[in-house]
Formats: structure tokens, C-alpha cells, sequence
């Protein structure tokens, strides 16, 4: 066969015609046209139309998503159901109805024939496997609305299990086993000249394996001069008995029919003697009496001069997969690892005391990390001692935590206690302080609703939060005060938009005397000339916002407001070429005030404040950080042209993306 006939190239699907996805889009515009109500001309929206494979259903079920688009008026079950369609924007049963696969949605319809549906595993699997310990089951769950999602609280994070791959009924998948000869056999060093390695398996000295190693429930045919660059290898062999002639399966397929046939009744002696006794027609060639260890009863066996050795692994990390890669990669000088098994083959070699393997995996995370891999690498690194990874990883977070993790599905799978060491790092940067209690009601969310497959919006983590019970603080019952130190974090005294109040207010997490004391601080504040007094550490409490430069920037520009002060942080490139860093105080009519934020925001006519303020940039290449800040510096800031502009920072060069971190405080003057 060749190389062309062995390629698969699909075929590029094609555009979905309007009337194909019209059905679809018409049951998710349903409930929002709905709750509208009545519009001025009192005209009916229009249903779906009807067709002979397009049935509009008129009643619906309790727990089915609302589709008729005419106004609910009082119908206050539909109106309970409408909202809850609009809050859980990505349901089950809207993910049903979206890609069920049905003559109206199917575009390569053959109409010459009848419709017929695919078989169940000819499609690929997007649900993940969910394995629940009865003991996380029993955890009491929080007493909920009856229109709102059911969930089940969790003590710690349980991140689901990825995604499996889909892999077509036409293919074979490589097998633990084909693996590991793909990569032993490119060993030629025991051969002699002129020889060559089949395809089918060695001939020659390689072929004479002497060792074999019982893991993972596999027996994996080893040779003794490649086990030393794995030091526990070498130790077990080392430990291990002389030589001798033993006996072994090759495969657990024929250790469980060899099993069978020896436990079987029918191949008993006996049996074979009252068979013949009773048989109507005498044979004229008298048979063998054949015992159970005939070898036509048996299946073949391996027998070879071999040592044994066993290593027991209890690692969810350590697959067969990854084994056969650390194995297999014994027998060449030069590593290979796939991408995507690095961490796995990672914990393998960690178990066989493979130190080069080790890290070779160590750089390759080293230079692949982002927000899909950081937290299965973090883990792995963690467990098998890879110190740079780890601070990498770290480094990686304090950075992207808030611009990529916080919009991403993987923000599930950070750890509860890596998550509180990064929020409390003084490197970590942020756009505002309200962007990361958005982000921990985001995980706390993904926590509690382990079932979520898409990252949800906004309006469905607030409407989730308004529709816990209000008799106390989601912190304060005795299944949330395990997320307290998370939320301790936050820098409540950054917060200070009034929207950003409302929305915590509505969510309920935090203690509503909380919220209160944090308002009487900005009052006395305000009343006090923007004196933060009762604030001294400034690592713990000053005010941060920060933006990120992507491209080479000639200028960036922001305005940071705190009780009644209003500072423009900029990025400017000069004409010598080296970019600055510095803030400058805005007079109450400067022009780059915003109409809403002289609107909302008030303004001190105090002619000078003294600020504590420090400039922090940053940036990163793989794992390495290069951080320039300007410390704790305290400056009278006035409103005249030598007094408004604080200390400025400069870089000669930059390698973007870059990370510019602003944090102010005002002490009491």
C-alpha cells in the first residue's frame, strides 16, 4: 500500500445553509423574546414554522428548555422556566437540542434514501468520565431554589478528567506495547554488520532478551546492558537472582485462556474417557489420552534464561503509554517525547530512576507551558522533584492568572493552595482588584458545578450566586469556610466602583458587614482628604492596576481614580528610542477624563498628596523573569507641571508581551 493510500485527509465540511441551524437559533432567541413582554406595535412573534421533520412542540416538560417566543404575560411557571433558559445559557438539554443529529439539521442528507442515525460509537466521545468516591458523594449539598442548578459542594477541587481523543473504528491505536518496539528497535548496537531490524521484531543478539520486568500488569522484555542509565533498573537487576530457565505468558490474553482451559471440566481426563465410553459410533483409530498439560491444550508459552524483576507503581500519573516511551527510550542516545505524554512519561521515568529522560521532560515543560498545560505540569513537577518547573509554572501564573486563566475552562484545575500562593505573591499581576474576586467567583463556581463544559458568562455566575439562600454569607456556612482564606486575598480596599460593589453585593459570597465596613472605609476616606490611615502595610493593601503592552508601543495610556485623586499611568516611547514608565496627577478639567468618570467620581481640590506609589514591569520567556521596579517610593504629588509626575522608569529593550503594574496608597499626611 502506499504512502498516499495509507493518508487520511477529511474533507472540509461545508457552510451551514441559513434553514438548516434556523431551527436552532430559533429556540435559543425563544425565552429572551419571551420575557421582553408585549413590544409597542403589539405585533406576535412568529414561531418556527412547521414543517413535515420540523415539529414544534406546544407543551414542554418541567425540566426542558422554553421555545415558544409569544409573550408569558402572568404564566409564571413559563416565566420560571424562560429564566432559568436564559441564566444556564449552555444546559444539557439545550447542548441536546443544538447538536442532536436529526433529518433538519443533517446537511449531507441523502434524499434518495431514508434517514437512518449513526451508530452510538462511530462518534467521538466529548463527555468526559466522572468518577465520584462515595465519600465525596455524601457531602452535604446547599439548600438551593428549586429554579436553580443542582449542585453538590466539595471540600476540595475535583477537576474532571480530560477529554479522550476520538479515534475512527478504521484505525488501530497504537498499543503500550507497539510502542516500546518502535523505539527499542532503532537500537543498533548489538547487531552485527550488514544486519538489519524487521519490521516484525529482532533477529540477532538483540532478539536473546535476559531481563523482564513485571509492571503496570505487562511483562516488558528487557536487555541488561541498556537497563544502567536507569539507576533503580540497575538496582533491581543488580538484586535480582542469577539467570534461569522460567516459564511466562507472553500476553494476559493467553495466561486467562490457559487459565480457563486447565479450570475447564471438559478437558479433563476423566471427562475424555466417558465421552468415548458413550459414544454411539466406535472410532476405528484409537486417540491419545491427552492430559491437561498436552501442549494441544495449553497456550504457547515463552521459555528463556531470564532474571524477573517487579516494580510496583501507584501513580495515576504512570500509564503504560508513558512506560513504554521511558523504556523504549533506553535503547537510543537521543530522546523522544511526544508533546502531549510529557508529564506522564515524566513520572515514569521519575519511577525507573531514568536522570537524562528526566530532564529532557523537564526542558520541554520548560518551553511549552500555557493555560492548557500549567496545572498538569505544576503537579507533576511537584511530585518528582522538578524545582525549575515548578517556579516556572509559578512565574507563569503570577503573570497570567488574571489576563488567561481567568477566561479560560482550565481555571478548574488549579489548585486550591497554589491558587492562595499566587494571589498572595507581590509579583502577581492584575488590572484592578475587582479582576481577581471576578476570578475566584469564577473558580468557586467551576467548583461547585464540576459538570460545566464551557466557561460561562457573567450573567450566569451572578445569577447563580443571587440564587443561593440569603440567610448568610456563602463563606460563613460550614461547607464554604474552606474558600475563606481564598477570598482574604483581595484587596477590598481597591474596589471602589460602585457597579463592582452592587454585583459582590449580589452575589453574597462575602459577609454583607463586610461590604459595609469596606463602604464606611472609602467614606472616611473620602471626609478625610484620602487619607488611608488604618493601612500601613503597603505589600498588603495598596491599590493595584496595571495594563499590558503587546506591541512596541509609541503610547498607552490609563487612569487610575482613588478618592478623589485622579493619576494618568502612561507608556511612552521617546525618540532615544527606550521606553518610560511613569504616573502623573490629573487637574479636575483635564481633557483625558472620561464624561463618565467625571460624572461618577469625585475630585480633591487639595493641592498637593502625598502617595506611596511603586512601578512594577515585567516579562517572561520560558520560565525566565525579568522584573524592573522602581520599589516603595514616597512622593507630594501637586497639580503644577514639576510636581504631577512621579519617578520614571525606563527599559531600553523590550520583548513584548510586557506586564506594567501600578500600586498606590496614600498614608495619612
Amino acid at each position: 500500500m502506499t504512502e498516499s493510500a495509507q493518508s487520511y485527509f477529511p474533507s472540509i465540511p461545508p457552510n451551514a445553509p441559513k434553514a438548516t441551524i434556523s431551527y436552532c437559533r430559533s429556540v435559543q432567541e425563544a425565552p429572551i423574546s419571551a420575557l421582553m413582554g408585549v413590544v409597542v406595535d403589539a405585533r406576535i412573534p412568529e414561531r418556527h414554522p412547521v414543517t413535515p421533520r420540523c415539529r414544534v412542540r406546544k407543551m414542554v416538560g418541567s425540566t426542558n428548555r422554553w421555545r415558544l417566543p409569544e409573550s408569558l404575560g402572568s404564566d409564571l411557571l413559563g416565566s420560571s422556566q424562560a429564566i432559568k433558559a436564559v441564566h444556564m445559557s449552555y444546559n444539557n438539554s439545550l447542548v441536546n437540542i443544538i447538536t442532536a443529529e436529526s433529518p433538519v439539521l443533517n446537511m449531507n442528507l441523502d434524499i434518495s434514501r431514508p434517514y437512518m442515525f449513526r451508530q452510538t460509537d462511530d462518534r467521538p466521545i466529548t463527555e468526559p468520565d466522572r468518577k465520584y468516591s462515595q465519600q465525596r458523594l455524601s457531602v452535604d449539598s446547599f439548600t438551593v431554589p428549586a429554579t436553580a442548578p443542582s449542585v453538590k459542594l466539595r471540600n476540595t477541587p475535583s477537576p474532571l478528567a480530560p477529554i479522550r481523543k476520538f479515534v475512527p473504528t478504521n484505525a488501530r491505536p497504537a498499543t503500550p506495547k507497539d510502542i516500546f518496539l518502535y523505539h527499542s528497535k532503532k537500537s543498533h548496537s548489538l547487531l552485527g554488520p550488514g544486519q538489519k531490524v524487521p519490521d516484525f521484531g529482532f533477529v540477532g543478539p538483540l532478539s536473546k532478551y535476559d531481563v523482564v520486568l513485571k509492571c503496570l500488569n505487562m511483562d516488558w522484555e528487557l536487555h541488561r546492558p541498556f537497563l544502567q542509565k536507569a539507576d533503580v533498573l540497575a538496582t533491581l537487576v543488580k538484586d535480582a537472582e542469577d539467570p534461569k530457565f522460567h516459564k511466562y505468558y507472553r500476553t494476559p490474553a493467553s495466561e486467562t485462556l490457559d487459565t480457563y482451559i486447565k479450570k475447564n471440566q471438559f478437558y479433563s481426563n476423566d471427562y475424555k474417557e466417558i465421552s468415548n465410553r458413550l459414544s454411539m459410533v466406535e472410532d476405528p483409530q484409537e486417540e491419545e489420552v491427552k492430559g491437561v498439560d498436552h501442549p494441544a491444550h495449553v497456550s504457547e508459552k515463552r521459555v528463556n534464561s531470564v532474571s524477573i524483576i517487579k516494580l510496583d507503581c501507584h501513580d495515576p500519573l504512570l500509564t503504560k503509554t508513558a512506560m513504554a516511551v521511558a523504556l523504549g527510550n533506553l535503547y537510543h542516545d537521543e530522546l523522544e517525547v511526544e508533546l502531549e505524554e510529557v508529564a506522564n512519561v515524566l513520572a515514569a521515568a521519575s519511577v525507573l530512576g531514568f536522570k537524562a529522560l528526566q530532564n529532557t521532560c523537564g526542558k520541554m515543560m520548560l518551553e511549552n507551558i500555557s493555560h492548557r498545560t500549567v496545572c498538569k505540569y505544576y503537579l507533576a513537577a511537584s511530585k518528582y522533584q522538578q524545582e525549575q518547573v515548578v517556579l516556572a509554572c509559578e512565574r507563569w501564573l503570577e503573570l497570567n492568572l488574571i489576563p488567561q486563566m481567568s477566561c479560560q475552562i482550565q481555571l478548574r484545575d488549579v489548585p486550591m493552595d497554589l491558587l492562595q500562593k499566587i494571589l498572595k505573591s507581590n509579583r502577581l499581576f492584575t488590572f484592578n482588584e475587582y479582576s481577581i474576586y471576578r476570578l475566584l467567583s469564577y473558580w468557586l463556581f467551576l467548583q461547585l458545578n464540576p459538570h460545566i463544559q464551557l466557561m460561562p458568562s457573567h450573567s450566569t455566575v451572578l445569577s447563580y450566586y443571587n440564587s443561593l439562600p440569603k440567610n448568610c454569607a456563602l463563606v460563613e456556612k460550614d461547607e464554604g469556610q474552606i474558600y475563606a482564606p481564598l477570598f482574604s486575598a483581595v484587596r477590598l480596599t481597591g474596589i471602589t466602583d460602585t457597579n463592582h460593589i452592587q454585583d459582590m453585593q449580589m452575589m453574597n459570597i462575602l459577609p454583607q458587614s463586610q461590604l459595609i465596613d469596606l463602604l464606611s472605609q472609602h467614606y472616611h476616606a473620602l471626609q478625610g482628604g484620602g487619607d488611608m490611615g488604618s493601612l500601613r502595610n503597603f505589600n498588603a493593601y495598596s491599590v493595584r492596576q496595571g495594563f499590558i503592552v503587546d506591541d512596541e508601543p509609541h503610547y498607552h495610556s490609563e487612569v487610575l481614580s482613588l478618592h478623589g485623586f485622579h493619576f494618568e499611568l502612561k507608556a511612552v516611547r521617546s525618540s532615544a528610542g527606550h521606553v518610560a514608565f511613569y504616573m502623573q496627577r490629573l487637574k479636575p478639567g483635564d481633557p483625558i477624563l472620561s464624561f463618565r468618570q467625571c460624572e461618577r467620581h469625585t475630585f480633591s481640590m487639595r493641592p498637593d498628596r502625598e502617595v506611596r506609589y511603586c512601578i512594577t514591569v515585567q516579562q517572561c520567556n520560558k520560565g525566565d523573569n525579568a522584573v524592573l521596579t522602581t520599589g516603595i517610593v514616597s512622593q507630594k504629588f501637586g497639580l503644577g507641571d514639576k510636581t504631577s509626575r512621579s519617578e520614571c522608569l525606563k527599559m531600553e529593550k523590550l520583548d513584548c508581551p510586557v506586564y506594567v503594574t501600578f500600586a498606590v496608597m496614600f498614608p495619612s499626611s
